[in-house]
């Protein structure tokens, strides 16, 4: 992993340095992101297609240090603003691919609809959790990073967005895992 890390950060200042267009800047992303929409790593999340007002506001958050990751971290401090919303702009327009996930299994939807339903994830991410603007679609994203996510959230170790830790510790990791079943085969 650290190795990995190091690896980025050089590229990250290869890319900033050579890069001249939006379309350039993002092979790097496809490092880790896919270069088709689908992540080559399980707990890496889709950002193709993505909505463009969430995607800027996690680079933004990665770039000032109120998200951090050893590889998105380095990258992000590596751009400019314009390069941050561009890049939103770019990832957001791509069609957001099919993952082949398994729908959730009958017991993990009931255990996941009854989370959802109390903690009322459907007020911001909507009925078909595509979310809006600065909200994530979670419909279709990988699983591992999903569930990761929600923990994350819920260990504050992610702490760019306090009410989500507020929510994610209102289930139980039972809860949490039939949660990220059941997204990714939406």
């Amino acid at each position: 992993m650290l190795r990995f890390a190091a690896a980025a950060a050089l590229l990250a200042g290869a890319t900033a340095a050579w890069a001249d267009t939006i379309e350039e800047k993002a092979v790097l992303c496809s490092v880790c992101h896919g270069a088709n929409g689908l992540p080559d790593f399980p707990a890496t999340p889709i950002i193709w297609g993505q909505n463009e007002g969430y995607l800027y506001l996690e680079l933004r958050d990665f770039q000032k240090g109120a998200r951090k990751d050893d590889r998105m971290t380095p990258i992000a401090q590596s751009l400019a603003k314009e390069d941050l919303l561009a890049l939103a702009a770019y990832f957001s327009t791509k069609p957001w691919p099919k993952t082949g996930a398994p729908s959730a299994s009958k017991a993990d939807t009931a255990v996941a609809k009854t989370a959802i339903n109390s903690v009322v994830c459907t007020s911001c991410h909507l009925e078909e959790f595509q979310g809006d603007s600065s909200v994530p679609r979670l419909a279709d994203q990988v699983d591992r990073y999903l569930l990761k996510t929600m923990i994350d959230f819920r260990d504050h170790a992610r702490a760019n967005n306090p009410g989500m830790s507020d929510l994610m510790n209102t289930v139980t990791p039972e809860q949490l895992g039939a949660m990220a079943n059941y997204l990714a085969g939406l």
